[in-house]
């Protein structure tokens, strides 16, 4: 069976003739646009990851209330670790179904981005509404708020990141343009990060300019990136014409023959389950960093917006290199190699305070060491799987770009979740001054996750999956 993924489509005219359309590329001005989804995703994805435990259980210095109850369960289970599990609990389902959904659409303005025109609204309300609960105290009622509240959050996510990233395989038609997508969505990714970290520096600014209170001005500022997010996610709803540049045609497979034909890859699966262990170590750090600043260098939250800048400044300078490394050396080893750095710089968590340099400078060099492999990790496994999808176009003859995508996701998903359940379980063992031996293991532990990532990937058969030539007919 041919593959369906072809350069060009045919289609019937009125008069009953057939004409070919040549399906275009998708030229550079127009990949930097649908980059910018990226970026608003980015924006309230990583808000999330980089406030949400911080202003539900605050250090003792951050002069904000405690909303929700420090009691634990079973020693280490306390009660944000439970609802941020309950809140990908959906994940399980929403992602393939949604992913089904694309794959098989027949929308004439294409299979994916009417879902991201109606999903972005959303993703941005629950947003806020996240850091919106009903009471500005302890209460068993901001529990329950949180648990749907982020249960509509992440939802609302799925139907515009699943479509959004199948976009990529589908308009990315050789293995070099889809490494590019891969990289300029990344790009915005990074950014996405330093605006998200932003946000107590936002806060602190309006509680200065505007007299409100440290929880007040928290939400405000949670607003107000919430709406800039919402801004860039409809760029690329209203700036692309998917028929023009995507040449995926609807499947036909149903959705559980499609997750587990998608499974049914050894290769996707070392895939996936490297992706999954390395989130989780990325969001311990993400989740972390507010208080390895404010708890292990004893110095104010706002240095965090500067860290995340030279993070993601850091990543930018070497993208080019990335791109041109992974042309010449391949994918694998580089991502392989990038794991094991980022291991070792989670090391360095353990003596952050304790060095007989200044805090300051502690901090910026761990981010400036951070900053290589992430650069590599932002674009390789993506572009990965890309191939990974291209690679069953051509087999199978089905376009199945969404299921692949949806499965990556929610393992991403699963792992951000893992690492804000792993560092809040980790913080019952101390998450203050003097008492923080729950945000040094959170080093120790993001250690073994990027070891454990390397060594998944070490078994992946780029050799084989590269190997396939585009339009190829399947076995």
């Amino acid at each position: 069976m041919p593959s369906s993924k072809n350069p060009t489509v045919v289609e019937a005219t009125a008069a009953g003739t057939a004409v070919s359309t040549a399906i275009e590329s998708l030229p550079t001005s127009k990949q930097i646009l649908y980059s910018f989804g990226q970026l608003g995703t980015s924006i309230a994805v990583n808000i999330v990851a980089v406030a949400l435990v911080f202003f539900y259980l605050p250090p003792d210095s951050a002069e904000l209330p405690e909303l929700i109850t420090t009691s634990t369960f079973l020693g280490v289970l306390n009660a944000l670790v439970l609802v941020a599990a309950s809140g990908r609990l959906l994940d399980a389902v929403t992602d393939p179904i949604v992913a089904n959904l694309t794959d098989r659409s027949t929308n004439p303005r294409g299979r994916r981005i009417p879902f991201m025109g109606k999903a972005g609204l959303p993703v941005a309300v629950f947003l806020v509404m996240m850091f919106v609960p009903p009471t500005s105290s302890t209460s068993g009622w901001n529990i329950v708020w949180l648990v749907v509240v982020q249960a509509g959050f992440y939802v609302s996510l799925t139907f515009y990141l699943t479509p959004f990233y199948a976009l990529t395989p589908d308009m990315g038609h050789t293995p070099n343009e889809r490494l590019n997508l891969a990289t300029w969505t990344s790009v915005t990714f990074a950014l996405g990060i330093v605006v998200a970290g932003s946000t107590p520096l936002l806060a602190a600014a309006l509680e200065d300019g505007a007299g409100l209170s440290p929880l007040r001005s928290f939400q405000a500022a949670v607003a107000i990136l919430a709406v800039l997010a919402l801004f860039l996610m409809y760029i690329p709803v209203f700036t692309i014409d998917e028929r023009r540049y995507s040449s995926g045609e609807p499947s036909s497979t149903p959705v559980l023959a499609a997750l587990r034909e998608s499974f049914s890859m050894p290769d996707f699966r070392r895939l996936v389950l490297a992706e999954f262990t390395y989130f989780t170590g990325l969001t311990i750090a993400q989740t972390g960093l507010l208080f390895y600043v404010t708890v292990l260098l004893e110095q104010e939250e706002e240095l965090v917006a500067s860290l995340l800048a030279v993070l993601v400044v850091g990543s930018l300078l070497f993208f080019p290199f990335v791109n041109l490394a992974a042309r010449r050396f391949g994918k694998k080893p580089l991502i392989v190699m990038s794991l094991v750095w980022m291991a070792l710089v989670f090391l360095g968590v353990l003596w952050l305070g304790k060095l007989a340099i200044d805090p300051i400078a502690q901090a910026y060099l761990l981010i400036i060491a951070l900053s290589v492999p992430v650069a590599f990790l932002s674009v390789l496994p993506f572009a990965t799987l890309c191939d990974v999808a291209e690679y069953d176009s051509q087999r199978s003859g089905q376009a199945r770009e969404g299921m692949f995508v949806a499965a990556r996701t929610f393992m991403q998903k699963g792992g951000q979740t893992t690492g804000i359940l792993l560092f809040a379980a980790l913080t019952t063992f101390g998450r203050d001054v003097g008492d923080d031996l729950g945000i040094r293991l959170s080093g120790i532990a993001g250690f073994a996750l990027c070891v454990t990532a390397a060594m998944f990937f070490l078994s992946y058969r780029a050799n084989v999956i590269e190997a396939v030539e585009p339009n190829a007919s399947a076995d």
